[in-house]
């Protein structure tokens, strides 16, 4: 199997980590201080190289290509909501809406739309989500009653991408503008310095996906597409984070001599690396799965579960060996410890996957000796 990238992916990847360049950690804590949360000039820079896109259309771009992206968002912590503004909730419309919704993605593409995946609800963890906001259908017109809660970019979208109970069972899928009567959000900043909001629901109109019909197959494998990308955006934390803490003990100095020096500094900083490299191979085993067709939520949790232990490693050590400076709002180390724990936690922890892999178990014949 090669896992090379190939010359269009290498191109795309030093594009996007050229763009991504200018944002050091003074940089970054302005740009996410400041409305909108991100910087709209790489926002736009983004759209016209192709990247708020990607997968959109199949046969030019998939899951190895948003891979590549996101690793280099991860690496820089960039705060632009490429992945929960434009691309996840975006691939539900290529793949389910009608003609006249997916005209819709020109516009995000264009960077001149922010989308987001309204699903989870207050008291629910991880992707399984048990929906309680309803739809109910008046004459032509459906309308939205409940409360969606985190969802990301849903400070400032302009379409959200609404999963709701059918009044006939099942779960559907709408799309509801973000001024629509009944629409009211209550905004908020993630720890991590992301934005997102409450999104409360009274007799909302919204349209349906395509058909209205049960999307339950749909919203499942969005969030094993939305999860892989997570994982690719983590990975790029823990290399950073990894590379700041062997160049920190390759520089700073106690009694005399470079903390490299230390034989037990030199052995922890080996163990990080080898939880990057579980890490990257898991991230790729879901990138890959999902480019052959593959979207198994046993997949999914395997590659989240390992993504979440690797983060919490890594992001532990990176503090430790870099003393009270890993702590500090002016040093990267904090930031990417901080985005690596909320990507754990989004989608479900490293726990929530562990009771999925259990739920999965009758899958597998027993191996007996």
């Amino acid at each position: 199997m090669d896992f090379q990238l190939s010359d269009e992916q290498v191109l795309l990847r030093d594009t996007t980590r050229s763009m991504l360049s200018g944002y050091d950690t003074e940089t970054r804590n302005t740009v996410v201080d400041a409305d909108p949360g991100f910087d709209p000039q790489v926002w736009k820079q983004l759209a016209d190289t192709g990247i708020l896109g990607l997968g959109f259309e199949p046969e030019e771009s998939g899951p190895l290509e948003i891979m590549v992206v996101l690793t280099e968002i991860g690496r820089r912590v960039a705060p632009e909501p490429v992945l929960h503004g434009a691309l996840g909730p975006g691939a539900l419309i290529a793949e389910h809406g009608d003609a006249e919704q997916r005209k819709l993605l020109d516009a995000v593409a264009e960077g001149e739309q922010i989308l987001a995946f309204a699903h989870t609800e207050p008291g629910t963890r991880g992707g399984n989500v048990k929906v309680t906001t309803a739809a109910a259908q008046q004459g032509d017109s459906w309308l939205l009653s409940g409360r969606k809660n985190p969802v990301l970019t849903g400070d400032r979208a302009d379409t959200l991408v609404v999963s709701a109970a059918l009044p006939d069972g099942g779960t559907g899928l709408f799309l509801v503008d973000g001024g629509a009567d009944g629409l009211t959000r209550s905004p908020y900043r993630t720890f991590d310095g992301r934005r997102g909001a409450q999104i409360d629901l009274d007799n909302t109109p919204g349209a349906p996906l395509g058909a209205a019909a049960d999307a339950t197959g749909a919203i499942e494998h969005a969030l094993i597409r939305i999860s892989s990308a997570l994982c690719a955006e983590a990975v790029g934390a823990m290399e950073e984070a990894l590379r700041l803490t062997t160049d920190y003990l390759k520089t700073r100095k106690q009694f005399g001599v470079t903390l490299n020096t230390f034989q037990t500094l030199t052995q922890r900083a080996a163990d990080m690396y080898v939880s990057l490299e579980l890490a990257r191979s898991m991230s790729m085993y879901a990138a890959m799965s999902i480019a052959d067709g593959n979207l198994d939520p046993v997949i999914a949790a395997r590659a989240k579960l390992q993504i979440g232990r690797s983060g919490r490693h890594i992001a532990q050590e990176a503090i430790q060996l870099h003393g009270g400076i890993g702590m500090t709002w002016e040093y990267p180390v904090g930031h990417l410890a901080a985005r690596l724990t909320a990507i754990e936690h989004t989608l479900g922890s490293s726990q929530d996957q562990v009771h999925v892999l259990m739920d999965n178990l009758d899958r597998y014949g027993l191996a007996k000796l």
